[in-house]
């Protein structure tokens, strides 16, 4: 049977849950701290209005997604899974690794799940460049690039925090290790909180990463590389559709008094599924009904804070 799921908060993510939920068959109900704007979703979707508390406490509901302002969320989360309900929480899920330690310690003594919304972990184009990955297409990898670069999002949270959670959470997958070290530099440019970022990443097994994020850019890149011992392959967000992911032959290796390399034209991979958001609550569905880790669980959510904490300035 499909669980029956509510959401909690109404704003620019928790409305694209809901549509998503709708077409699915599994929305069951809809909830925000303004009740107008929770009534107007539910008669658009045909489903109850409900207040955030009613939500957590009702037994009509298995499971809520959260996209509320990101220091509610732990609370919110903790207060649905001692109600018997698991949890997908909208990206960051907290803004400390305490209380996103929290949330995951409440979740396991619960016995609920808890996933994260990492929306890109589900994206078709970097679902098929990690099986390129995995399958040894680009042989080893040996460093990791992303770019998340535009204008805009003033949004009361600092950009380390709005944007990196992104490619933070695909590159987390892409190095398949612990984090050894975290360095930044961070810049406040236009506003009074940081506007542009550098976060480099070391990992245990001797990958390296390094993370562009900008809220201040006259112009828009959306591109995560993967650079390995036998080539390298590119998620270009903002590339025409069929041409979003490049797989380049390129090598470098070592000769006589320096060092030689080939430069390879694109081949361009093809890439099939379902939208990421509709891929990323089935999934949540699945792991509800057969009660597995979600791809995108407590410990993935917990690093992540972790890390955003680390690049982050001391209090």
């Amino acid at each position: 049977m499909q669980p029956k799921i509510g959401v909690i908060g109404c704003g620019q993510w928790g409305r694209n849950h809901i549509r998503t939920l709708s077409e699915i068959g599994a929305l069951a109900a809809v909830a925000d701290r303004d009740p107008e704007r929770a009534a107007e979703f539910a008669g658009r979707f045909g489903v109850p209005a409900l207040s955030p508390d009613a939500a957590i406490e009702t037994l009509d509901l298995d499971a809520l997604v959260l996209a509320l302002p990101a220091h509610l969320h732990g609370p919110t989360a903790r207060r649905a899974f001692a109600a018997g309900k698991d949890v997908l929480i909208e990206k960051p899920i907290a803004l400390d690794p305490a209380d996103a330690e929290a949330t995951a310690a409440t979740a396991a003594a619960s016995g609920r799940l808890l996933m994260v919304g990492h929306l890109l972990r589900f994206h078709p184009v970097f679902r098929a460049l990690a099986d390129a990955v995995q399958g040894e297409r680009i042989g080893a990898v040996r460093h990791i690039s992303a770019c998340r670069l535009g204008l805009g999002r003033f949004l009361g949270m600092d950009v380390v925090w709005d944007l990196a959670p992104h490619d933070i959470s695909l590159v987390l997958e892409i190095a398949g290790s612990a984090v050894a070290r975290v360095e930044a530099v961070r810049r406040t440019v236009l506003s009074d909180q940081t506007d542009a970022a550098d976060i480099d990443l070391t990992f245990d097994n001797g990958v390296t990463a390094e993370i562009h994020v900008s809220r201040v850019s006259p112009y828009r890149d959306r591109r995560f590389s993967v650079i390995g011992s036998e080539g390298m392959i590119t998620f270009d967000d903002l590339a025409p559709e069929g041409q979003r992911l490049a797989l380049y032959a390129h090598r470098v290796w070592p000769q006589a008094g320096g060092f030689g390399f080939t430069n390879a034209e694109p081949e361009f991979l093809p890439v099939n599924g379902p939208m990421p958001l509709e891929r990323e609550l089935r999934h949540f569905i699945d792991c509800i009904a057969s009660r597995r880790e979600p791809d995108t669980g407590a410990a993935d959510a917990v690093e992540n804070v972790r890390i955003l904490a680390l690049a982050s300035p001391r209090a």
